[in-house]
């Protein structure tokens, strides 16, 4: 994903991308006394996959990410893969897009517990209950 950050003084006002990597925790919403009953599992990691994927990567990947402000001085209209936002595109302003998303989607017996988004290899947004 690539974005600008509109009135950033150095040079992440230009456009530019990032290989993001993002790390997702979920909890039971009612922890166990002792063990999980059944199959153990809090919730299947293929369906937890699936879930990040619909409604982050595909969303978000091979895309520019832009605020209105910045869309506003520059001239886009050709192009199909910007997403224009409210709120500059900073990773804090990612990882609390992401964290609504999710929490939107995760099924009922499931809640979210932290995200960590890295924008670089040490470079990151980190949320926690």
């Amino acid at each position: 994903m690539a974005h600008a950050i509109n009135g950033y003084p150095g040079k992440c006002k230009e456009i530019h991308g990032h290989s993001y990597e993002l790390h997702v925790t979920v909890a039971p919403v009612s922890m166990p006394q002792h063990l999980i009953p059944g199959t153990g599992l809090v919730m299947d990691f293929k369906e937890l996959k699936a879930i990040v994927h619909e409604c982050v990567i595909q969303p978000f990947d091979h895309c520019l990410v832009l605020s209105k402000e910045f869309i506003k001085s520059h001239n886009f209209s050709d192009y199909e893969n910007i997403l224009d936002w409210d709120y500059e595109p900073s990773v804090e302003n990612l990882i609390l897009y992401i964290r609504q998303v999710l929490r939107e989607r995760l099924p009922a017996h499931v809640r979210l517990v932290r995200l960590k988004l890295f924008e670089t290899r040490d470079s990151y947004a980190e949320w926690e209950v």
